[in-house]
């Protein structure tokens, strides 16, 4: 266990009962291991007016239209995290539970518990995921998914998964500021925002901003795989 952090605390399998519902949130800019320029909440001084702030939405239009195109994406995550009413009194779930409920990532379910990683997502975090779809496994090569589910290639199967894994918790807004972000793996993946969509190396950001208890998750629809 602990193969992301050292720090994280054990706690029990997700109940697969839960069908709760992401809270869509914009968390304020902090501190964030990712590569880039400062977040989209920096402010700067209004050159006419000396004693006026204005945000950088303001003063840069393209980034106004590209954080409204990907706020529109980050719209559907609540239909495509199930639109029902939050288990457990409404507390919201962990990164794994989260993902579990939503019936889409049953293959990154099974991977993350082949690489004993489902205690150090349920940990305290936070967690920035990138999230592959079972619609992204499954355009693997034929084969794939089943070879890294194999205990002779834990190692291998830890260092994809890891490499969907940012420290800290990153939002869609941050995001469109960056270029590159270290995960956990230790590799750099890179990030790319064109025509309002965000690009993770080779995969197109689905879905973002479904927030859990520990972190956010973005869903994916391509495999990203390390060097």
């Amino acid at each position: 266990m602990g193969q992301l952090c050292g720090q994280q605390d054990k706690e029990e399998s997700p109940d697969l009962n839960f069908t709760p519902i992401p809270r869509m949130i914009h968390s304020q800019p902090g501190n964030s291991p990712l590569v880039g320029a400062a977040g989209a909440n920096a402010q700067e001084r209004n050159p006419a007016s000396p004693g006026t702030i204005r945000t950088t939405l303001e003063t840069d239009p393209m980034k106004f239209r590209t954080l409204s195109m990907i706020a529109l994406v980050a719209g559907a995550a609540l239909i495509a995290f199930n639109p029902a009413v939050a288990g457990s009194h409404g507390k919201k779930m962990d990164i794994v539970d989260t993902a579990v409920a939503a019936g889409d990532f049953t293959t990154l379910a099974a991977a993350l518990q082949a690489a004993d990683l489902v205690d150090t997502l349920k940990g305290e975090g936070p967690f920035t995921v990138f999230a592959p779809t079972d619609e992204a496994f499954a355009k693997l090569p034929a084969g794939t998914v089943e070879n890294l589910l194999k205990p002779e290639n834990k190692d291998q199967l830890i260092a994809v998964l890891t490499y969907h894994v940012v420290p800290g918790k990153v939002t869609a807004e941050q995001v469109v500021d960056l270029s590159t972000a270290t995960t956990v793996n230790g590799q750099n993946i890179d990030i790319k925002v064109m025509d309002g969509t965000v690009h993770i190396d080779n995969a197109t950001v689905a879905a973002a901003d479904v927030m859990a208890s520990n972190g956010v998750i973005h869903v994916i629809d391509t495999v990203i795989l390390p060097n």
